[in-house]
């Protein structure tokens, strides 16, 4: 063993040596490749004479590499040796049966790459040289003669794999050669090896057979397509002796007969001559071809599709179509190896064809629903998994979904063509599973997701009249009690389905009682599975809002039958990991709907008074009591006390949704009082303990709820109330209560003003402790949670300044106890306004200095509300965010946001102008525009140009004179632009400036 074979070991086994030592290795070998010349000799020395396999693949490795990157400058004389030794390894002295298969195809891969190289103008009989004589032949010659043919398809032939245009210019000069020297040949070699050893080596007859397969979408059909070809095919794939692989095989080069492109009435002549009916009056050997079936089954509809019921030649596409279309249905139904994508396509197709479908389509159809409903089936296996949903259900469940997703997609297609075959199909299962006590879970549930997806199919005006059969399908639903409801899959489709024809009930209210029965019973929301009674909490919900009016007369009903789950929710230990359902259904839907119900006009006052009290006091009690407790033990986060308070405030919330500030503060008094004093206990939920965050959201999201009820009414709670959730708030809960504010704002505009003016500092304060004074950090690591939480508490602040300075609320700024933020405030603004990344925070800020001027800046004689506001906004505002900010290449007039800001910057100076005179403009003039090299004649031409926006333009029309504005601030907005873009190129020392 010399040096270069130890190198070699030690590259092709790392385990044996150290990284040093193996570098070296490598390093050593990669020397040895430098030289083309002596390579190819080194090589074809190594493969005559080393025993070791390692050896062997890296010189042939070596070669393939040699002769796709390095051929031109391989000599001639070296070439001629090279092909001669290649091809005595191929044919003459083949690698022996016992070398591992990657040798042979790194040396079939080795031969391809020159063939694609030289020929056949170099190389003009590669082919002929490699092709065996089957009968006298080497097995193993004939094996490497198939694997060259693989190579050579994988490597250049093949359209499967994208290929350049050199590589699709060689395979198309190949590929004509081949058909002109060798391509009858090679057909014929196929034949015989097929023949020759289908009984003594299936393997090499298979492997011929593949590589057949493959060649048959560019050769001359009628070499493969022929009185002795096709027979052998079939007799392969009908002979009982034949393994499992020659017959895939054989039906694999049928499939490809059957796949060649060609005219469709030729394809019709060509299918009729496959002898396909011999395997598809044997249902065992259709599941062993599978992809045989599907295939030709595809073939076949392309030609109905192009040609229609035409006849040819005797025989129509329709015809041979409907011969396989049992065979079809039955691999889909049986086969475990077929690609069910593949078949659903194929069906989806054939559906689509159909435009009004005959008896026997009508036939298939009915054969269609029936295996996609045994296909939706789950496994009986899985039944208790998918009852009390683990981690296997769970996983059960999402793969059914994904599984579904075509079958159903195709149901649906189906429902189209042939509404009355599907509603009868679906009568057909429904009667079944209510007459059966033996129905299974799987089948029930198969049924009712049919069900509900014919739903999708049905228009607005078919479902809420329910035309044809669909009435009769929709009353045997309301009525149904199948044997396994009590299982959840069947239970939760079940509902979902109700649901789903609710709009039938909308226009038939006699079938109100079997709804309410539904909802109401052990079939939704007293079902004993706490995931489908919570389910069922929320389809209720849902039905109150389109069917309230309808339910109005059976109130008394709907509330005594939910007596006891509003019991059971004030009761239940919410810590408890039996009540933890994913989602937001969680059983508070349930007051949602009692809300939405009891809050209606139609309902009495006395009633209404009666039926709210019976369920606002017991959750009012509930809180009162728990509040005592926490009182007298105290309350820790996330205990089970407190997750009982949240669900009580959630379902307080959930409650007050049905009514609203009209029905309360106008016609209905009551009410209001009613809610108010839920409101006082809620509160003093919010006094004693407001350190609790989960319970500080949820109270939030309750006042927000008052607000809109109570009105005007709620304002003596709100001063403890907002003071109570800014204790120790955080940037989320800022956030939150920011948000309570501006509805606030909102709501009561100026009205308010006292409570704001009452509470600012203490929200200033918080939040000039909170709020970074400088710009957020950028870059890796930085994107951390506290920083998003940062960001989106400083958008929220200045939205709440922006709403309070378009509410008339600027004066809160400047009362006596605020004064002393404001400082912090404009500088965190002017910040903001100039070199924020958010653009559309930095318009936010310009609109809020407009306004604040506009508000604070009352004549041009210096007389102002706020005293160094005028000196600020001409020395700082104005040249800074106006002028320096839009110079900072940064700012980009081709994005649409920043044109947008720019426009509100323009307005900035317009308004600047107006209230602030010569003042602004002889700074801005002086101190900006000159400082930043302006010429003087374009800062007048600047001047002049703002002085157009404030001259009364003199017209007898109003129209006119708008119009005329609007020209003069578009023309300043140009100006001013095009004067940014000349500064900035003379920034760059570009001395024109146009």
């Amino acid at each position: 063993m010399d040096d270069l074979e130890k190198a070699i070991l030690l590259v092709y086994e790392p385990g044996a040596a150290d990284l040093a030592l193996r570098a070296q290795a490598m390093a050593f070998c990669d020397r040895a490749k430098a030289d083309p010349s002596a390579l190819l000799r080194l090589c074809l020395d190594r493969l005559n004479r080393s025993p070791l396999v390692p050896v062997h693949f890296w010189c042939l490795q070596a070669l393939h590499d040699a002769i796709l990157l390095c051929y031109p400058s391989i000599p001639p004389a070296d070439l001629h040796l090279l092909r001669s030794a290649l091809l005595s390894l191929a044919s003459d002295r083949p690698l022996p049966p016992a070398y591992p298969h990657f040798l042979r195809n790194k040396l079939a891969q080795a031969l391809a790459a020159l063939i694609r190289l030289e020929y056949p103008s170099v190389w003009p009989d590669p082919f002929l040289r490699t092709l065996p004589c089957v009968t006298s032949a080497d097995p193993a010659s004939v094996d490497m003669f198939a694997r060259l043919l693989v190579a050579l398809d994988d490597d250049l032939l093949s359209h499967d794999y994208p290929r350049s245009p050199e590589e699709s210019a060689d395979a198309t000069r190949v590929k004509d050669a081949m058909r002109l020297q060798c391509v009858p040949q090679i057909a014929r070699h196929w034949f015989d090896v097929a023949s020759f050893y289908r009984s003594s080596n299936p393997s090499l007859a298979t492997a011929a057979l593949d590589t057949m397969r493959r060649y048959v979408t560019w050769i001359d059909i009628a070499l493969i397509a022929n009185e002795a070809f096709v027979p052998l095919l079939f007799d392969l794939i009908l002979a009982p002796s034949s393994t499992e692989q020659l017959r895939a095989a054989a039906g694999g080069c049928v499939l490809a007969i059957a796949q060649k492109r060609m005219d469709p009435r030729q394809k019709v002549a060509l299918l009729r001559t496959l002898p396909i009916n011999r395997v598809f009056s044997d249902p065992e050997l259709v599941l062993k071809v599978p992809d045989l079936v599907t295939g030709y089954a595809a073939e076949a509809l392309e030609c109905y599709k192009k040609l229609g019921s035409a006849e040819i030649d005797g025989s129509s596409p329709l015809e041979i179509l409907e011969e396989v279309l049992p065979s079809v249905f039955y691999v889909m139904q049986e086969s475990e190896e077929v690609e069910l994508g593949n078949v659903v396509d194929f069906l989806s197709d054939y559906v689509t064809t159909m435009k009004s479908p005959s008896q026997k389509q009508a036939m298939y159809l009915g054969r269609i629903l029936q295996v996609i409903r045994e296909q939706i089936c789950y496994d009986p296996a899985y039944r208790s998994n998918l009852d009390i949903p683990d981690k296997i259900g769970r996983e059960e469940e999402d793969q059914m979904a994904e599984h579904r997703k075509g079958l159903l997609m195709l149901f649906c297609s189906v429902c189209r063509v042939a509404p009355d075959v599907t509603r009868l199909f679906i009568q057909t299962l429904l009667i079944s599973a209510l007459s059966s006590s033996e129905a299974s879970v799987e089948e029930v549930e198969a049924t009712l997701t049919l069900f509900y997806r014919l739903g999708e199919t049905v228009n607005e005006e078919a479902a809420r009249t329910g035309s044809g059969s669909l009435h009769e399908l929709v009353d045997m639903l309301l009525s149904s009690r199948f044997p396994c409801h009590s299982h959840r899959m069947v239970a939760l489709i079940y509902l979902e389905t109700v649901t789903r024809f609710m709009k039938f009930v909308q226009d038939n209210p006699q079938h109100v009682p079997h709804v309410l029965s539904v909802f109401l019973d052990e079939r939704g929301i007293h079902h004993p599975n706490l995931n489908v009674s919570r389910r069922a909490s929320y389809l209720f919900m849902r039905a109150v809002k389109l069917l309230k009016a309808k339910f109005v007369p059976y109130l008394d009903m709907i509330l005594q039958g939910l007596q006891d789950i509003v019991a059971q929710f004030t009761s239940s230990d919410w810590s408890s990991k039996d009540l933890k359902c994913p989602g937001s259904e969680d059983g508070s839907q349930t007051f949602e709907a009692i809300g939405l119900l009891i809050g209606m006009e139609d309902v009495p006052l006395e009633k209404q008074s009666e039926y709210l009290a019976a369920f606002l006091n017991p959750l009012c009690e509930k809180l009162s009591g728990l509040l005592l407790d926490a009182k007298a033990q105290g309350l820790e986060e996330s205990s089970a006390k407190v997750l009982t308070i949240q669900q009580v405030i959630m379902a307080l919330h959930a409650l007050s949704k049905g009514f609203n500030e009209r029905l309360v503060k106008n016609s209905r008094p009551a009410i209001g009082i009613m809610f108010k004093q839920t409101l006082d206990v809620v509160l003093e939920i919010l006094i004693s303990f407001p350190n609790i965050k989960m319970l500080r959201n949820k109270i939030t999201s309750f006042i927000h709820r008052m607000v809109d009820i109570l009105g005007a009414s709620i304002f003596p709670c709100l001063p403890v109330a907002l003071k109570q959730l800014l204790v120790e708030s955080e940037p989320k809960d800022m956030v939150d209560f920011l948000v309570l504010v501006n509805q606030l704002i909102y709501k009561f505009g100026t009205s308010i003003e006292a409570i704001l003016v009452e509470i600012f500092p203490a929200i200033a304060s918080r939040l000039i402790v909170i709020l970074p004074k400088d710009a957020f950090p950028s870059g890796p690591g930085c994107n951390t949670e506290e920083v998003r939480e940062l960001q989106e508490l400083q958008k929220t602040l200045y939205t709440f300044v922006h709403v309070m300075a378009n509410h008339d609320l600027s004066s809160v700024f400047i009362a006596p106890n605020c004064m002393g933020y404001l400082d912090a405030m404009m500088q965190l603004l002017l910040l903001t306004a100039c070199s924020h990344k958010d653009i559309l925070l930095r318009k936010l800020c310009v609109q809020i200095f407009v306004k604040l001027i506009r508000d604070w800046c009352t004549n041009c004689n210096g007389d102002d509300k706020v005293p160094g506001f005028r000196s600020f906004v001409i020395e700082k505002f104005a040249t800074n965010c106006c002028l320096y900010s839009v110079l900072d290449k940064s700012f980009e007039f081709r994005d649409a946001n920043t044109l947008v800001l720019f426009g509100e910057i323009v307005l900035a100076q317009k308004v600047m102008y107006e209230k602030l005179g010569n003042d602004f403009i002889i700074h801005f003039v002086s101190q900006g525009l000159q400082a930043a090299h302006c010429p003087h004649e374009i800062a007048e031409q600047y001047y002049q140009k703002l002085q157009l926006l404030l001259l009364p333009h003199i017209t007898s029309f109003e129209l006119s004179n708008v119009l005329q504005q609007a020209n003069d601030a578009k023309a300043l907005r140009s100006f001013y632009q095009l004067l940014i873009e000349n500064l900035r190129q003379q920034q760059n020392g570009s001395l024109v400036f146009r």
